[in-house]
C-alpha cells in the first residue's frame, strides 16, 4: 500500500551526517570475536572466585564456633528432595511471569535481592576489612538482642554481634544496593551474584561425597530437562531481573560500560558444583597429608567442563545446562584420583 511505502521512504530518509540508515539502529549486534572471546573468559574467570576462596572460606567455618558463621549442613535427604522443590520453584516463576505483569514482579524480586545483596555483600567484605584496617582503629563491639517474654520464660529470637568494621562493610555494600536498585548496572549485579555465590560455597556444606553425588545426578537431571525438554529455564532466566546470575557484555569494547549485549551465567552453575568442591577441599584437610590433590583435580575438572558447555554453546547455537558437562566432570575426575590412589573408599566413608 502508498501509506506503507511512504513510510518505509520516511525511515529510509531519516539518516544521520554519515548516511546511517534509521532503520539499521533497531537491527541486533552481533559480537566481535574479541567481545564474544572477553565476555566469555570473564564469566569463567569469576565463576571461579567464588569457588576457590568460597571453599577456603569453608574450612574455616567448620571449625568456627560463632554462632553467626555456622554452616548450613545438607544431609541426603536433603540432596534427594531438592531437584524437585528446584523444579516447583522454576515452573513457579515461569507462570507467574505469564500469568502477571514482569514489571511488578520485578520490582518485588529487587527489594527482595537489595536486602540479601547488602547481607550478602556485607558478609563477603567483612574478612578483608579487618585486614585493611589498622589496629589503632577505634573498633567497637555491639549486640543486637530481641527476646520474647520476661523473666525466666524469656526466649531468645535474635542475638547477632557485631562491630564498627562490620557497619562500615554495610555502608559500602547499601550504596552498591542502591546502585543496583536505581540502575540495575551489570557491575552491581555482578557484585552482588558473586557474593551470593560465595556465600553459598562458604556456607552450604555437604555432610558427606555420597550426599554431593545425590544432589549433583539430581540437579544434572533439573538441568537437562528444564533446558532441553521444555522453554521454562531459558524464559525465567531471561526475565528474572535479579542477581541470580553472572553476567557480561559482549559488546564492551564497542561500547563500554553501557554495553547491553550480554553472555550469562546461572549461580546455580557455580554453587552446585562449588559445595561440592569446597566438601573435597575439607577431606584433603581432614587426611592431614598437607597435599589438596582432591580439591586441585575437581577445580581444574570444572574449569573444564565449564569451557565444554561454552564450546559446545557455540558450536550448536542453543542454550545448554551447564550441569550436563560440569557434574560428570566434578564428581569423575576426583574419582579417578581417588581410584588411582586407592582412597576410594576412605572418600565414600
Amino acid at each position: 500500500p502508498d501509506s506503507a511505502a511512504a513510510a518505509v521512504l520516511d525511515a529510509l530518509n531519516a539518516t544521520d551526517s554519515n548516511g546511517t540508515e534509521a532503520l539499521n539502529a533497531t537491527a541486533k549486534f552481533v559480537a566481535t570475536p574479541e567481545g564474544t572471546a572477553l565476555a566469555y573468559g570473564s564469566l569463567v574467570f569469576m565463576a571461579l572466585l567464588p569457588i576457590f576462596f568460597g571453599a577456603l572460606r569453608s574450612v574455616t567455618c567448620s571449625k568456627s564456633k560463632n554462632a553467626a558463621d555456622m554452616p548450613e549442613t545438607i544431609t541426603s535427604r536433603d540432596a534427594a528432595r531438592f531437584p524437585i522443590i528446584a523444579s516447583c520453584t522454576l515452573f513457579g516463576l515461569y507462570l507467574f511471569f505469564k500469568v502477571f505483569s514482569q514489571e511488578y514482579i520485578n520490582l518485588l524480586l529487587s527489594v527482595y535481592f537489595f536486602v540479601l545483596g547488602v547481607l550478602a555483600l556485607s558478609h563477603t567484605m567483612s574478612p578483608l576489612m579487618s585486614r585493611i584496617f589498622p589496629a589503632s582503629f577505634p573498633n567497637k563491639q555491639y549486640q543486637l538482642l530481641f527476646t520474647q517474654g520476661s523473666g525466666e520464660s524469656k526466649e531468645e529470637i535474635v542475638n547477632y554481634e557485631f562491630d564498627t568494621k562490620n557497619l562500615v562493610c554495610l555502608l559500602i555494600s547499601s550504596v552498591v544496593g542502591v546502585w543496583y536498585l536505581l540502575k540495575k548496572h551489570w557491575i552491581a549485579n555482578n557484585l552482588f551474584g558473586l557474593a551470593f555465590a560465595l556465600n553459598g560455597v562458604e556456607l552450604l556444606h555437604l555432610n558427606n561425597v555420597s550426599t554431593g553425588c545425590i544432589l549433583l545426578g539430581g540437579l544434572f537431571v533439573y538441568d537437562v530437562f528444564w533446558v532441553f525438554g521444555t522453554n521454562v529455564m531459558v524464559t525465567v532466566a531471561k526475565s528474572f531481573e535479579a542477581p541470580i546470575k553472572l553476567v557480561f557484555p559482549q559488546d564492551l569494547l564497542e561500547r563500554g560500560l553501557e554495553a547491553s549485549n550480554f553472555a550469562m551465567l546461572g549461580l546455580g552453575d557455580i554453587v552446585i558444583p562449588g559445595i561440592f568442591i569446597a566438601l573435597l577441599l575439607r577431606f584433603d584437610v581432614s587426611l592431614k597429608k598437607n597435599s589438596r590433590t582432591y580439591f586441585y583435580s575437581s577445580f581444574l575438572a570444572y574449569i573444564f567442563g565449564l569451557g565444554l558447555t561454552i564450546f559446545v554453546m557455540h558450536t550448536f547455537k542453543h542454550a545448554q545446562p551447564a550441569l550436563l558437562y560440569l557434574v560428570p566432570a566434578c564428581v569423575g575426575f576426583p574419582v579417578v584420583v581417588a581410584l588411582f590412589k586407592g582412597e576410594l573408599t576412605e572418600m565414600f566413608r
